[in-house]
């Protein structure tokens, strides 16, 4: 589906106001990330997929999507809710007992839109290459997307993945990386540096995009663009997506310490005053 960037950019206004309200009710989640994500998110339900929120578990048909690093979970259910996928209401039991929407993404409580159990960081990209070489061999000529974080690339099996997709030309896929470069436990330059990400992908074989302001709309949608017309061109595609932690939020914002904590009251209040509500509370 397409929207122009003026409503775009109010349905990731809402799913912010979603997310800081979601983790603060339960206080508990991650905001951090899942701001970061935001543009991201929408842009890719709202403009970029070709998707269905009937919701078939094959995706035969359609694009489908795989979130890797599954913390950043509600990001992830306020843009399936948005976008049809269940109520928007249920938003309000985010990691309640008995929710569909617990804390990491699960499959046994069939929600729409999620296809795998996610959160064991270093999988998603595994898992996203099976399942664009599935549609190869159904002659399924629509496209798989993956995100991951960027300190979720320290694990090793994200590098067995990279090295798998060019040799067995998969290039129906469109991987992203989540390039704020900030994890739990501090900046990933002193966790465990990436290095140069940019010359790793390509030396893997795959085919790189930036996407420099991962927080603007119109930025992230003309990076899903080109990186949709890269497909079925013998390479994986993948874009590293700078984006920052917290993006909307002032004190959030630029800050580790927000990867997996709860806002207050008055800092719930504080971060709903700075993001517009535009479609509606749940």
């Amino acid at each position: 589906m397409s929207a122009d960037i003026n409503k775009l950019e109010q349905i990731a206004s809402q799913v912010r106001r979603d997310i800081v309200r979601m983790v603060h009710a339960c206080q508990s989640g991650h905001p951090g990330g899942s701001l970061g994500c935001t543009d991201y998110f929408v842009a890719l339900y709202f403009h970029a997929m070709k998707n269905d929120p009937s919701f078939n578990m094959d995706g035969i048909g359609e694009d489908i999507f795989f979130l890797s690093n599954g913390h950043i979970s509600p990001v992830f259910y306020s843009t399936l809710a948005r976008a049809g996928y269940f109520p928007v209401s249920e938003l309000a039991t985010f990691r309640k007992i008995n929710s569909r929407l617990q804390g990491h993404p699960t499959t046994h409580e069939h929600l729409p839109g999620i296809r795998i159990a996610s959160g064991s960081l270093g999988q998603g990209l595994s898992v996203a290459l099976g399942a664009a070489q599935a549609k190869k061999l159904n002659k399924d000529n629509n496209l798989v997307y993956v995100l991951m974080g960027d300190g979720e690339l320290q694990e090793g099996q994200v590098w067995e993945a990279a090295m798998y997709a060019p040799h067995n030309k998969v290039d129906n896929i469109i991987a992203a990386v989540d390039y704020n470069r900030a994890q739990i436990d501090g900046s990933t330059d002193d966790v465990l540096s990436l290095g140069n990400l940019r010359a790793k992908w390509e030396a893997f074989g795959w085919d790189v995009l930036e996407v420099d302001k991962g927080n603007d709309m119109a930025s992230v949608i003309a990076g899903l663009d080109e990186a949709k017309s890269r497909t079925g061109k013998g390479k994986p595609v993948i874009i590293l997506l700078h984006t920052e932690m917290g993006s909307g939020v002032d004190f959030m914002m630029g800050s580790h310490k927000w990867h997996g904590v709860a806002p207050n009251d008055e800092q719930l209040e504080s971060a709903l005053n700075q993001i517009p509500r535009t479609i509606g509370d749940y």
